[in-house]
């Protein structure tokens, strides 16, 4: 194995218009500032992230969701990583990221160990 894919990749820095698409765009939960379901389930936690921005060229945690606490899954509201983690590896907008990501996708024992620096 590469030690490339245990490490953040380090790319120029994405601008917006360079982005991919982010989880709350994918799913449409509507829980990103402004969105349409922010005052009944309240911001998600991976819109504001900024610890994980621009990891696999999201916006924020967009596309390493699946680290945060507190994220949607199937309308209901999710725990820890550790509660959590085997439902997102089955969540086909995970399996899009870590299909597009290929050989840089960054596992998510460097996500949490990213969150926990920050």
């Amino acid at each position: 194995m590469k030690s490339a894919t245990l490490e953040a990749p380090r790319n120029p820095v994405t601008t917006s218009s360079t982005r991919k698409l982010n989880c709350w765009e994918y799913k449409k939960c509507g829980r990103q500032p402004q969105g349409a379901h922010v005052r009944d389930l309240g911001l998600c936690p991976a819109t504001v992230e900024k610890s994980l921005d621009d990891v696999h060229e999201g916006t924020n945690a967009g596309r390493a969701c699946w680290v945060v606490s507190g994220t949607l899954c199937k309308g209901e509201m999710q725990g820890t990583f550790a509660q959590k983690y085997k439902n997102c590896e089955s969540c086909d907008f995970y399996q899009m990221v870590k299909k597009e990501e290929g050989s840089t996708f960054v596992y998510s024992i460097v996500l949490l160990g990213k969150m926990r620096r920050k």
